[in-house]
């Protein structure tokens, strides 16, 4: 590319990112196929020798990049130059998020994945004695007085997941990430 072909080019982008940072998202939809390929580019480079992130692709980085941009509230993007280094500095936040996230599951042990909806309706073994259940969960409430509520709603209430987390106003994924916790609680000390 020729240095006023490329000067004609960042003028476009610059010219774009301020039109679509005051509204116009047209100029986001003509400025991304301009900036794509240099994006790809800062993607692979990123990923480039890091095995921990293997199973990312460079367009899902791109992609994920372009998301948190584009929700980004306060960006003030003056041309070109900026563009690309607050898109490489999103990409690697990405990357570091992700690293983190990694390193929690490996703390997880051996935890797999499940379709919760498999074993959440049954919440604890029914063969289980129900005076050694009772003190096992009087047990785990001193430890965690809501991670105890939750079993007690689900096993002895019979309530959904929904129906749980509204009424101790918590979201339901720590309802599941409880659940799960309690039902390994409790397995260990009843066995």
């Amino acid at each position: 590319m020729t240095s006023g072909h490329r000067n004609m080019h960042d003028n476009e982008i610059t010219t774009w990112l301020s039109a679509w940072q005051q509204g116009d998202a047209d100029a986001f939809a003509r400025l991304v196929p301009a900036v794509y390929g240099q994006l790809r580019q800062l993607a692979a480079s990123a990923l480039r020798g890091k095995d921990h992130h293997a199973t990312l692709q460079p367009t899902a980085l791109v992609h994920d990049a372009l998301l948190k941009l584009i929700g980004a509230q306060s960006l003030n993007l003056q041309n070109r130059k900026h563009f690309f280094t607050t898109a490489a500095k999103v990409m690697r936040q990405l990357l570091i998020d992700r690293a983190r996230a990694i390193g929690r599951e490996k703390r997880g042990g051996d935890w797999q994945r499940v379709d919760i909806t498999q074993w959440m309706p049954v919440a604890i073994d029914a063969t289980h004695d129900l005076l050694d259940l009772d003190a096992a969960l009087a047990d785990l409430g001193l430890a965690d007085a809501r991670v105890a509520s939750i079993v007690e709603l689900r096993y002895f209430g019979g309530l959904e997941v929904g129906e749980v987390a509204a009424l101790l106003d918590i979201d339901e994924r720590t309802v599941y990430r409880d659940y799960a916790f309690a039902r390994a609680w409790l397995a260990q000390r009843l066995s």
